[in-house]
């Protein structure tokens, strides 16, 4: 294609494109028809400049006068009450619902790997004492140890705050990081499961398991699974730099970075009820099977409201990512 032929051809249409975008008033009907049609001739224009002589001063012209144009024509949408309803009752558990495949396995391999890395470091002396010194394991482990007291060692309310702003770091970080080829996503996921690992492993070995799992199951079932659904989607978003399927590259990076900013919120706030239970409910004088039982039932709920809402949501079409009219529009590729 001949640069300068095309753009003598059309400049025309893209002044007057631009001339309507300036009008001070408002635009008749022939004019908004007329605006509606530069735009999309104008979108198809810059589409073929990208594909085939792509020009960097022309293509940042074109771009910014579609994007303007794509404004006017679709207009501002402002987010509502019913917004945040959709996100909740829809949005959210039809992404952790669609991204599934990816977070239970997850979840089980961790879990696996937790528990034989617990079984290791429970059963091998010299593991345990590479990990600290034999006074400062009997501080840890012993009834009223640093395990014990590590969850009333703050006000319940300042340390459900700082368990909250923890673990949503850590959930946020593996959805960000998973578009680097997955592999930050992987160490995040290692240093949990060996955390959890060191625990298991040092309380078993004092005889002291039973109390340790009272300890840590209450929060620790819808905290873990909260890790989990961001640590697989993280992955998934890696796989989508790796293998994009269909799409190209950056439209399927796009509506998965997209829905994962929407698990990032709603993560938040699982995460936020996790950390509720780990402040008010894990340090209580309430027996441990009433704790556990809470933790169960906390972790119950969820799942429940991932594959009844989320699943209903992903079957009527709902992915997570943004309504159409919230997205940044794709151009039509030339053939």
């Amino acid at each position: 294609m001949d640069l300068d032929v095309f753009v003598t051809t059309h400049r025309i249409e893209w002044d007057r494109l631009d001339h309507l975008l300036h009008r001070g008033r408002r635009l008749t009907g022939e004019e908004a028809d007329e605006l509606v049609a530069l735009y999309q001739r104008t979108a198809t224009h810059l589409s073929l400049i990208r594909s085939s002589t792509p020009d960097p001063v022309l293509t940042a012209r074109l771009t910014q006068l579609v994007a303007r144009a794509r404004s006017t024509v679709t207009g501002t949408r402002r987010a509502s009450w019913r917004d945040a309803a959709q996100f909740l009752t829809a949005g959210f558990p039809a992404a952790v619902y669609r991204s599934r495949h990816w977070w239970i396995p997850t979840a089980v391999l961790s879990t696996l790997l937790a528990a034989v890395l617990g079984w290791w470091i429970g059963t091998h002396p010299e593991v345990q004492a590479s990990i600290a010194a034999p006074e400062d394991l009997r501080a840890l482990t012993r009834p009223g140890g640093e395990y014990e007291t590590y969850y009333s060692s703050h006000p319940a309310a300042s340390f459900a705050a700082q368990v909250w702003t923890n673990n949503a770091q850590a959930a946020a970080m593996c959805l960000v990081l998973g578009a680097f080829l997955c592999v930050p996503v992987i160490w995040i996921l290692f240093v949990n499961v060996l955390n959890l690992a060191v625990g298991i492993g040092l309380m078993s070995s004092a005889g002291r398991l039973d109390t340790f799992l009272g300890l840590v199951l209450p929060h620790g079932l819808l905290e873990l699974t909260a890790v989990f659904v961001a640590a697989g989607t993280g992955l998934r978003l890696g796989w989508t730099v790796i293998d994009p399927g269909p799409r190209t590259r950056r439209s399927a990076l796009a509506q998965q970075g997209r829905a994962a900013l929407g698990m990032a919120i709603g993560l938040a706030l699982v995460l936020f009820v996790s950390g509720v239970i780990e402040g008010f409910v894990t340090p209580s004088d309430l027996p441990t099977w009433a704790r556990i039982t809470i933790g169960i039932a906390a972790e119950l709920a969820f799942l429940a409201y991932v594959y009844v809402l989320g699943g209903r949501a992903a079957r009527a079409g709902d992915t997570g990512d943004l309504e159409a009219e919230g997205r940044s529009a794709e151009l039509p590729a030339a053939a």
